[in-house]
Order: structure tokens, then sequence, then C-alpha cells
């Protein structure tokens, strides 16, 4: 099944921020509003938004120039609550003389009932696109992961658990089911739960319904009592006030580390021991042809001019795992390290030569080079710790690598010969996997909170940009991630944007 488009965007400011405490409106008693104790106006809304409970169906009515930016502006119907809790509700539009494809009727969660305030919603538009916007500051500018459906969802459902904000919808009667939205975000107890409705135009008025409506807390929130694995490969662009990104698929199981074709169409990922291509746009992941290989890892990538993908898998002959390299378009595996365990890691921007790592298995690890056509290996790196994951950087003057060597995980650079090794990075993290950005600007790092040991999985990560100009790092986005997100070079050929895997437990589908 082909998965929608998803992007992820980060408004421009618009306007004055809206002062703190900007929350009008008259409310209501609990029993007037089903499961929600009050409703109100956050934001300037004109004239005042209503909504009102019958028969099991709450129709809110609300104006509001938007949802977006710093500052937001629809009619809120809300509960004040705290821990756990899941936002279930069948979303319908009223008929509108001309209404704004952007109109939106969310489920939230949101910190204040200020305009500014911080906040992560379900969110439909009548256009059919869907969204899981989020603020992270008050005042800061609003992010957020679309979907884009020819049709709206029969059925929507938003959950808090801890920290972490999942969407889920049903497009045809199916079972509620995630689809790669998912976020992490600190709520403050208590915080609001609620429904809303914005008509992304503040000179006008729109109306949708929620029926079947259901607020849940607890153990019972998101019915989460079978839990498996799943994994999102998306794509993510790194522009701070416009982020475009796109799920491309998701679903049960381990994908890892994607790779980005030279033209941008394609994207290669491995899974179940096997290479996988899949659109850059979604679409429905095929394999890739790479012979009797097999058991490959999250170590490969894509030659500079795009007609080889480097592997680290297995063959029938040599159970170990070792580099090899394909046609990208598929076709037998050449063996290019003789040596065992061997993991590729990077190309040479001229194509000439592979870096790949070798562990230890006491715990350490170094980095090798080695002819692109096989041949002598030479080790760049020695000593007991870890010295892994080198990529070039793209005038080839560098190569980035992460390293234990001053006594905590950082960022290090080398001269392609393994000379003049310089810390690029210190702070409390722990970071791992740098990819510089083909146009030299960027490098990517994937950082563990302090504390955390090794390059394990399944945990809270930071996807981070290094400036290369300045040095300075900024957090692009946290997500459940690790080993397996972004192990060898992801950037897109235009250094804009990049993909990366997430994981997380979730219901069955």
């Amino acid at each position: 099944m082909k998965m929608g488009s998803i992007l992820m965007r980060a408004g421009v400011l618009a306007g004055a921020v809206v002062a703190l405490g900007s929350f009008c409106g008259a409310q209501e008693k609990t029993g007037s509003l089903g499961v929600f104790e009050a409703q109100g106006d956050v934001g300037a809304v004109t004239p005042p938004g209503t909504a009102k409970f019958d028969g099991g169906v709450y129709t809110i009515s609300s104006a509001g120039a938007n949802m977006w930016a710093r500052e937001d502006a629809f009619h809120f119907v809300w509960k004040k609550m705290s821990g756990d809790a899941s936002l279930t509700a069948d979303i319908t539009f009223g008929e509108s003389q001309k209404p704004d494809p952007h109109r939106k009727a969310v489920l939230i969660f949101r910190q204040s009932l200020d305009a500014n305030g911080v906040y992560v919603d379900a969110a439909q538009h009548g256009s059919g696109l869907m969204g899981l916007q989020y603020r992270t500051e008050p005042g800061a500018t609003t992010q957020d992961i679309e979907l884009s459906k020819e049709q709206l969802p029969q059925r929507l459902r938003l959950v808090k658990q801890g920290d972490t904000f999942t969407m889920y919808l049903s497009n045809h009667g199916e079972p509620l089911h995630p689809v790669g939205a998912t976020i992490k975000l600190h709520l403050q107890e208590p915080f609001y739960a609620g429904i809303g409705v914005c008509s992304h135009n503040k000179d006008a008025v729109e109306t949708a319904k929620f029926s079947n409506v259901k607020l849940e807390t607890g153990a019972s929130a998101g019915g989460r009592e079978k839990q498996f694995g799943r994994s999102t490969l998306q794509t993510i662009g790194i522009e701070e006030n416009f982020r475009r990104a796109l799920v491309v698929t998701t679903g049960p199981g381990r994908m890892e580390a994607p790779n980005w074709s030279k033209d941008g169409k394609t994207l290669f990922f491995n899974r179940d021991g096997k290479i996988w291509t899949v659109p850059a746009e979604g679409g429905e992941p095929s394999t890739l042809n790479i012979g009797n290989a097999t058991k490959c890892t999250g170590s490969h990538g894509l030659s500079p001019d795009g007609k080889l993908l480097a592997i680290s898998c297995s063959v029938p002959e040599k159970a170990e795992t070792r580099v090899y390299v394909v046609p990208a378009e598929g076709g037998e595996p050449k063996v290019v390290t003789e040596g065992a365990w061997s993991y590729f890691h990077g190309w040479s921007p001229d194509g000439k030569t592979i870096a790949f790592t070798r562990p230890d298995h006491k715990g350490g690890g170094n980095i090798f080079v080695i002819p692109a056509e096989g041949g002598a290996e030479k080790a760049l790196t020695s000593g007991s710790g870890i010295s892994d994951d080198p990529d070039y950087s793209a005038d080839g003057k560098w190569i980035y690598f992460n390293s234990d060597r001053g006594g905590s995980m950082q960022i290090w650079r080398m001269g392609p010969d393994g000379s003049g090794a310089e810390q690029v990075t210190n702070d409390e993290y722990g970071n791992w996997t740098p990819h510089p950005s083909p146009d030299g600007q960027s490098v990517l790092i994937l950082s563990y909170p302090k504390g955390v040991k090794g390059h394990p999985t399944n945990t809270d990560i930071a996807l981070r940009i290094l400036n290369v100009a300045d040095g300075k790092l900024r957090t692009l986005v946290n997500v459940v991630g690790g080993a397996g997100s972004d192990n060898t070079p992801n950037w897109a050929p235009d250094g804009k944007h990049f993909g990366f895997v997430s994981f997380e437990m979730g219901p069955e589908d």
C-alpha cells in the first residue's frame, strides 16, 4: 500500500505574537460538553466561536487566521488532566461557500490556553491533508509532520504516552494504525486535552462535527496491549524556517540506513538482511537483486557517480561480513575487503577509495581504507577504543568519524591518510555517525542524551546539524532511534535534505 507523502515544515512569523493569557470566550459546565469541561477561543477569533454537544456529536464553529507560526487562533473544547491519554474521533467538515483548503479540525494536547502555547495536535485539513503539528516552546515556530491523502480518513486518534505523541488513522474502516507521525515533546502536568476548529481565514466561520469521541486515560489510552516493533523511513529538510519532510514508508519490522540516489528519486535501505529500494516520494518498496549476498547490515552506500552500491553482507562461501559492491540497478556482488568483519561507511569523493571499520570484538574498533576495486587495506586509526563511522567531506580534505579516545564519544575529523586528527564536538551528548553534506556546509550528527552507553537503538536521540562555518550545533528533530537510524551517508544530492529511520512500539495494525 502506498504511503502518503508527509511534509514537516516550520512556519515563519506572521504578525505580532498574541499576548500571554489570550484565552477568551464563555465556559460551559462539564455536563453540557460530554467528556470535556469547558470551551472558549484561543487567540483572536471574531466573531467568538461556538460549540455544542448534542446526540453524542460535538459541533464546533470558528473563525481564526491559523494554527501555525508562533500563535494560534481557534475555538477549543477542553478538559484539564494529567498522565497518559488518547483522543479519538470521526471528523467531518460542514458545507461552506468558499472554504479554505487548510481549515483545520484538531485533536489536541496543549500546555496552556495562551495563543503562543506549547502543544501537539493531530490536524485534519479540509483539503485532505493530515498533520501532526507541534510547538516546542512558548512563542516558538510551529513544526509539523503532514500526511497528504486523496481522501479524508474515517477516524483519527492522537496518543500521548509519556513524552511521546503518535497519530493513528483509519482510512477505510480498518483498525486504527500508526502512520509514522510520531514526535517527542514534554508537557508539564496538568495540561489541556480537547478538540478544536480553525477556519484558516480570520473573516470566515467554518464548522466541523466530531462524533464517536473518546478520551481515554491511563493504561487504556491508545489500546496498546499488543506491542511489536515498527520503523518509519522518512526524509526531512534542514531549513530552519521551512522544513519539508516525507514519510516514505512505515510498517512492522526494522528498516535501517537510507541512502539517496544521485538523481534524488530513489532511496536504498536494508531490512531482513536484504537491500530494498523505494521511490523517494513514497511508494511500495522492492528488493534489489544482490545475487547470493545475504545478512546485509545497515552499512551500505552509493558511489559518488551513483553507479555502484557498496554493501556489507555475507555470501555462502564467506559467512563473515565483508564489503562488496554491486551495480546500483542490481547484480552479482564483487568482494572488496578480503578481511573478515568489515563494514562499509563511506566513499571518497573521487570514488576511488572506500572507508570501512572493523570491530575487534573486545568492545573496540578501528577505521581502514581500501581501493574501491579491492587491494591492500590501510589502517587510519589504532588502539583499543572505538573509532567508527568514517565519512568523507565533500572536498575530500577530511574524514569525519566518532571516537571515544578523549574519554567520551565525540565527533572527530582527520586527513584522508589518517593524519592531523582533531576533535570537533565536546559536549555532554554521546555523538555518533557524522555525515558531511554534499554542499559542504553541514554535518549531520546523531546524539544520545547524557548517560546513554554505547550505540543502542530504540532510545531517545537528537538529530543535530553542525554548521561547518561557525561550529554551532542545532537540534533538528528529537525521535526514538539510534543504531540503524542513519549509519551511513544519507544526504540528498541538494545538501538540504536527509533520510533517517525512527523506531517505535505500537499496537498491531
